[in-house]
């Protein structure tokens, strides 16, 4: 069984959402037979490539105030932390992800995506120095197993990849996908946002047993956090 999951390093329900369905998985008794492939999802492909503070970020997508905005990343690191995941909360930045998933299809031809992935999320949600400070993607992408001669020429060449992020994004809005983190289960079914781990294990099961094409996980909640292009979900 294949399950893709749709994300982006800038989400943080993605970050958690990952987590929850990794341990769906690790208790899943077929998940020796599942194949799990990463595809890419830009939240704001118009972002800027330097970085900015997120709560300020935050406080103008949903049009608060810088108080309210700081309690909202308090929230989300409360429900990271309550998956086992480290989340700094203050001093943490977004900005253009477009390059980290070009370097995610090129770590997926020496396989190591996965590794790359954890290596991203890490480095966005947990550690001190910015994901997006200059160079350091370079030094992430080595850190994930990478060769740094072609990791750098990768980078510095902006068309490498780019068709394969661009193909990744086309098949999620085909498939009506708005937001991430997004989850198809040999493309017979889809679960949205950041479940709690036994939705993901019910649609393990489901997508394990049915022969019958669902587009949706019966009794899902359509309301799990997610990120889409007009912001994160608060909590």
């Amino acid at each position: 069984m294949r399950v893709e999951i749709w994300s982006d390093i800038n989400c943080p329900w993605c970050y958690i959402g990952k987590a929850r369905f990794e341990k769906a998985l690790e208790r899943f008794p077929h998940r020796e037979d599942v194949e799990i492939v990463h595809r890419s999802f830009e939240l704001d492909p118009t972002a800027p490539a330097e970085a900015r503070p997120v709560v300020p970020l935050i406080a103008a997508k949903y049009g608060i105030g810088l108080d309210r905005a700081e309690a909202a990343e308090q929230g989300i690191a409360a429900s990271a932390r309550d998956e086992g995941l480290t989340y700094r909360t203050e001093g943490r930045d977004a900005a253009n992800s477009f390059d980290m998933h070009r370097l995610l299809h090129f770590a997926e031809e020496h396989g190591r995506r996965a590794q790359l992935l954890d290596v991203l999320y890490r480095a966005n949600f947990a550690d001190e120095r910015s994901a997006f400070a200059p160079g350091r993607l370079l030094e992430l992408a080595v850190e994930a197993g990478l060769d740094a001669g072609a990791a750098a020429h990768v980078l510095a060449d902006r068309t490498a990849y780019a068709d394969a992020v661009r193909e990744d994004e086309a098949t999620a809005s085909a498939m009506g996908a708005t937001g991430v983190p997004f989850f198809v289960f040999d493309r017979r079914l889809g679960v949205s946002g950041a479940q709690p781990p036994a939705t993901f294990t019910a649609a393990l099961e489901q997508a394990w047993d049915s022969r019958v094409p669902v587009p949706l996980l019966t009794g899902a909640d359509t309301t799990a956090e997610s990120c889409g292009p007009d912001g994160c979900a608060l909590p």
